[in-house]
């Protein structure tokens, strides 16, 4: 990392950050999922929920929401590193 923001400083190129603090919660889910009503196994018998959206606690919460913010940042041009998949690069003339 100290490696990489020193490229940038004498470089004099332009370094943007984000920190999304629900990240999980604009997902949407790639497959059906479906569980029970928690708290009213009683109340509702047979009757489950099926979710829309990824939320925090799911296996694939990190996987949906990376793919959602991949797509968008593709729209607008950035391209993925090919050192790192994960760093995405956007070129301008």
């Amino acid at each position: 990392m100290r490696t990489f923001l020193a490229l940038v400083a004498a470089n004099d190129l332009e370094l943007k950050q984000l920190d999304v603090t629900c990240a999980f919660l604009h997902g949407d889910m790639d497959k059906e999922l479906f569980l029970a009503v928690p708290g009213y196994e009683g109340v509702y018998p047979g009757k489950v929920l099926r979710l829309k959206k990824a939320t925090y606690g799911l296996k694939q919460a990190p996987k949906i929401w990376w793919s959602t913010l991949l797509a968008a940042l593709e729209q607008d041009g950035f391209r993925p590193s090919i050192a790192d998949s994960c760093l995405l690069v956007k070129y301008s003339k």
